[in-house]
């Protein structure tokens, strides 16, 4: 055994251990052998996958969406600003989205829209967004071991003993630039705030690749892999010098997970409806030169599923939106192409979950690294523009219909209540149950930490 795991150990981890080798030693540690096909919902009973805790989806846009183009349009700025498109008539009278967004506008009572996003450096990483702040730069003055995402927070602060599943997922796709992933991978400088100091356990649990291969008993049933789990406690309890305490949470992770059908049930989509799966759409690759994710629907509908499993966070990579029109094209020719798939993904994700009776204990947020200029560059772009962005708000207790924040006339700068992305990660903890105010993590200095800076408070206009 001692050898087996020596051998099963795999790069990822920042102490040598791989989310896939920590399931292969959940597998290998308890004597499985190869070459059966009984999987875990051939194991336990059913499951009601409902859970009461209050929970989160993170949809992050690789690239920075354009404001104009989706929910902050001006319509009667000039040709070079307000582009292409004309607005459309949301729910709400006075409220317009881009026409290329009639899904969202028809259904705007289900979410609201920051307009005045501040706080954003112009750095394209999926880091800030999961965690609102920035890092891995001199002077980003991050603590010992790095921040944490905001999942790795709530994995944190759940009882896992309690919980059938992992509290923290991700269901990106892998993409082919490095910082878009969610690994703390930091855009020029190279370094890596992954997994922060809330530790390895709490690194979301990533289903793409071939996750699903391992979740799989291969030739035990639950009673011999009891007994496996038994004799390897007490081998280490017995020589503790052979695994650490880190390698202990790793088995226990893997064991909890192995013994439960919820997230390999939750994992198969083909256990949904077709009509369901239709409704979300079909899959649309995204220019390869982007390295951003694929437009997929179906993983918003995975995330939807995983959280009914009982997951608390999951996060979702969704299309590249670094359209400077350097890649495939203008501006205008990326937006026709891009934005209804968006459209229908997000509105029948908010469909979904209202019809379900889970968006009110559900928070859904969708957001970039920044926004886009104002004035559309000679190419037929739009460059960056950490100024300010929209982003969309829904669920866990915020009301439909609202916007909050307001741009000047070229859609630029925040002319009125401009929004702190602190304020928003509040506001996010606040859904799922946590008190700002009062919630400390040690960082590895053993230095209690805030879970938000400067005393930042929930949106209230959300509310």
């Amino acid at each position: 055994m001692l050898t087996l795991l020596g051998n099963q150990f795999e790069r990822g981890f920042c102490d040598g251990l791989s989310r896939r080798g920590f399931l292969r030693i959940g597998t290998a540690g308890f004597g499985v052998a190869a070459g059966s096909n009984i999987g875990l919902n051939h194991i336990l009973a059913d499951q009601d996958a409902r859970q009461s805790d209050r929970s989160l989806i993170m949809i992050y846009l690789p690239g920075g969406p354009t404001q104009h183009e989706t929910f902050d349009p001006k319509g009667t700025a000039p040709r070079e600003i307000r582009g292409h498109f004309s607005p459309c008539q949301t729910t709400v009278p006075g409220v317009h989205f881009c026409e290329l967004l009639p899904k969202l506008s028809a259904s705007f009572d289900r979410f609201s829209v920051i307009r005045s996003l501040t706080g954003m450096l112009n750095r394209h990483e999926s880091f800030q967004c999961y965690t609102g702040r920035p890092g891995g730069r001199a002077g980003d003055q991050e603590p010992a071991g790095g921040w944490p995402t905001i999942g790795s927070v709530v994995s944190t602060l759940s009882d896992h003993k309690a919980r059938p599943v992992p509290a923290y997922a991700d269901v990106s796709p892998k993409m082919s630039y490095q910082p878009y992933n969610n690994k703390g991978l930091h855009d020029a400088s190279g370094q890596s705030s992954w997994p922060g100091f809330t530790g390895s356990e709490h690194t979301p649990f990533a289903v793409e690749g071939e996750i699903r291969r391992d979740l799989i008993l291969q030739g035990v049933d639950l009673d011999r892999l009891n007994q496996r789990a038994s004799l390897l406690r007490s081998l280490v309890d017995f020589q503790p010098h052979i695994g650490s305490q880190e390698l202990t949470k790793f088995q226990n992770q893997a064991f909890g997970t192995l013994t439960n059908c919820r997230l390999a049930d939750a994992l198969d989509l083909a256990l949904e409806p077709e009509r369901v799966r239709l409704r979300y759409g079909p899959d649309q690759t995204t220019h390869a030169s982007f390295g951003g994710a694929i437009q997929s629907g179906q993983r918003l509908l995975m995330a939807r599923r995983l959280i009914e499993a009982g997951v608390r966070c999951v996060t979702v990579a969704l299309g590249a939106w670094d359209w400077h029109a350097n890649r495939e094209g203008p501006i205008h020719k990326l937006s026709k192409k891009y934005l209804p798939v968006f459209d229908n993904a997000v509105s029948t994700l908010l469909q979904d979950l209202q019809e379900r009776g889970m968006l009110d204990r559900t928070t859904v947020i969708a957001l970039g690294e920044f926004g886009r200029t104002p004035r559309i560059n000679p190419k037929g772009g739009r460059d960056h523009w950490p100024s300010t962005q929209s982003i969309l708000l829904a669920g866990g207790g915020i009301q439909g219909g609202r916007i909050v924040g307001q741009t000047d006339r070229q859609g630029g700068v925040p002319v009125d209540r401009p929004v702190h992305i602190q304020e928003v990660f509040a506001t996010l903890y606040r859904n799922l149950g946590i008190d700002v105010n009062n919630t400390k993590i040690n960082d590895l200095a053993g230095r209690p930490r805030y879970l938000v800076e400067d005393g930042r408070q929930p949106i209230s206009e959300l509310y």
